[in-house]
């Protein structure tokens, strides 16, 4: 039976959802526009209610023992939605990605050619214990004139359920269809495998979330998926490196913010430096609260200097620790140090940090990961960095869409041909 035949509750959301993005598609941007301004007073209007219902999944989360960070992760002040309406208002301000024309031309025979960005038309959200997601996600949905299906973990379902029925109400007061923003419903594991199997009603899926998650929805899927990455992100330094810079680099990468997908994870030094790098960088480290799993060279330099090394293993050089641990190892080569990114790397993010030229176009040239920065840390993969205003997600796959998923990528395209009575010979 096909998923257009199924009756449940989730493929019932779904087909209303796919009503209300064909009732979206054909709205000018005045229109769109004008839902997130009203949906940027109304989560400032209701913060009450959503920070009351928010506590619920926190004080629960807490009684769990949760991570302190998965808990501030997930709690909502009213500092925080008014800082996230402040984000919906900068969407506004963005280009409007419906209509623009990617290319076009008269064809010999006369025909007008264009390439067009449309809607990808029902856009299914799979995210963890961020509710701020909820809000990000539609807002950028909407702006792209999609409808979106919202599925967060069960730990944040009161918190996303206040959350949508504001985010609902806004949408219909502006005239907009109020089923275009959606919660899956069900908190079960179930509901997720009726939406990443409602091929034909949804469009796309984006997994945001660790790991597990994201496999899960990426093996799993009938409806095509977008695969937003982990991010086991490297920092190499090269032979011909500015020690100064180097460390500097090194230490925003992974310690600025440790809990996101463009945090460093590991970094690997030339042999050629190490001698003089490593006690500065373990000095930095350890100043940054960083805990080092390395390699027998860096043990070696941490005894010497006095700071405690973790004996590294295979499992930390393909780990994503999203703390404040990195893995750390000596390589004889800048090739070596590709060699070992290729194995370990999740397509994510890679630095060098070099004053050689030459070095910094092989690596870039010889690295295939979503971002290669040279000289710069790893957390500027991030689309408010790149100037894109907002991100979906950073995406690691190659079809559609490869890394910050701005609005943009939040469309498809259309061929539109205008011709004068033209028939084919």
């Amino acid at each position: 039976m096909s998923s257009a035949s199924q009756t449940s509750p989730v493929t019932d959301t779904a087909r209303r959802a796919k009503e209300a993005a064909a009732a979206l598609a054909p709205l000018p941007r005045t229109a769109r526009d004008g839902a997130l301004l009203a949906i940027a007073d109304a989560l400032v209007a209701r913060a009450g209610e959503i920070v009351e219902a928010n506590a619920a999944d926190v004080e629960k989360a807490r009684a769990a023992g949760t991570a302190d960070s998965i808990v501030d992760r997930l709690t909502l002040t009213p500092e925080r939605i008014a800082a996230i309406a402040s984000d919906v208002r900068d969407v506004v301000a963005l280009p409007d990605p419906v209509g623009e024309v990617v290319r076009g031309s008269t064809l010999p025979n006369g025909l007008e050619l264009r390439q067009v960005r449309v809607p990808l038309g029902v856009v299914g959200i799979v995210y963890e214990a961020r509710p701020n997601v909820t809000v990000d996600a539609t807002v950028l949905c909407l702006k792209a004139g999609n409808a979106v299906l919202l599925r967060g973990s069960s730990s944040a379902y009161s918190s996303n359920t206040a959350l949508v029925a504001v985010l609902r109400d806004a949408v219909a007061s502006a005239g907009l269809p109020a089923d275009a923003v959606q919660l899956v419903p069900g908190e079960s594991r179930d509901s997720v495998k009726e939406l990443m199997r409602a091929r034909g009603l949804v469009d796309v899926l984006i997994p945001r979330g660790g790991a597990s998650l994201i496999k899960t929805v990426v093996e799993e899927s009938t409806v095509p998926v977008i695969e937003t990455g982990t991010g086991n992100c490297h920092v190499y330094v090269d032979e011909h490196a500015d020690l100064d810079t180097a460390v500097e680099i090194l230490v925003n990468s992974k310690a600025q913010r440790p809990s996101v997908c463009n945090a460093a994870e590991t970094v690997l030094v030339h042999s050629g430096v190490a001698d003089a790098f490593l006690p500065r960088a373990l000095a930095a480290l350890e100043k940054a609260g960083v805990t080092v799993h390395g390699d027998g060279a860096w043990a070696k330099a941490g005894e010497a200097g006095g700071v405690d090394v973790v004996p590294a293993t295979e499992e930390d050089w393909a780990t994503e620790y999203l703390s404040y641990d990195i893995a750390a190892a000596v390589v004889p080569s800048l090739d070596a140090a590709v060699e070992h990114i290729r194995r370990w790397s999740s397509g994510h993010t890679e630095a060098i940090v070099t004053s050689d030229t030459s070095a910094a176009r092989r690596f870039v040239s010889l690295v295939d990961s979503t971002a290669v920065m040279v000289n710069a840390s790893t957390r500027f993969t991030d689309g408010g960095q790149f100037g894109f205003g907002a991100e979906i997600g950073i995406s690691t796959q190659k079809l559609h869409a490869r890394g910050p998923m701005g609005l943009p990528e939040l469309t498809s395209t259309k061929y539109v041909v205008t011709g004068e009575g033209h028939v084919r010979d």
